[in-house]
């Protein structure tokens, strides 16, 4: 593989030619998206299109890019994209086959049935509370550049997060099967 020119040739924060630092970038982004891709999907293929749709997206509109924060900047392509399939998906609904039905993952949670019942939750979240849930909770960004990201206020977020919290915790605790109490 070519080698680019020497870095240290290169003006601090400028990248140049060939030396792939928006790629760099790009690639340090890709575990986030991947898991906000899945989140925002609920099935990984479907996650890894919109992952890759995304940084296709993001690569062959990189000069409209205006130098801010790139994750704010990608997240907002992610999220405009799932949004636009699922306009799409109601405009031109199409037939699931179903072909993978008999196919199941294998458990990885302690209790499977826990798991299962997280993630029956977290789909039963509108997708406006999911998306700030998802960001916050599990990527761990802060509300201004979730905000930034969903181009929405930050009151917006703490108020979708805190009903996504809340929701959450009235769906879990419904459907617990044992009520575990104090001893005396």
């Amino acid at each position: 593989m070519p080698q680019g020119p020497d870095r240290e040739n290169v003006a601090p924060g400028s990248p140049a030619p060939g030396t792939g630092l928006f790629e760099e970038d790009m690639l340090a982004l890709l575990p986030g998206l991947r898991r906000y891709s899945r989140s925002l999907t609920h099935l990984d293929p479907d996650g890894e299109d919109l992952l890759q749709d995304c940084v296709e997206t993001a690569l062959a509109k990189r000069g409209t890019w205006r130098g801010g924060s790139l994750k704010a900047w990608v997240y907002a392509i992610m999220t405009n994209l799932h949004h636009n399939r699922g306009r799409n998906a109601r405009r031109f609904p199409a037939v699931d086959i179903g072909e993978a039905d008999h196919l199941e993952a294998p458990a990885t949670a302690a209790d499977p049935l826990e798991r299962d019942r997280l993630h029956a939750a977290l789909d039963g979240l509108a997708p406006e509370y999911r998306s700030v849930l998802m960001l916050v909770v599990v990527e761990g960004y802060a509300y201004q550049e979730v905000a930034d990201m969903l181009g929405i206020p930050i009151g917006t977020v703490m108020s979708r997060l805190s009903r996504a919290r809340e929701r959450l915790r009235l769906v879990l605790t419904e459907q617990n099967i044992v009520t575990l109490r104090r001893p005396k």
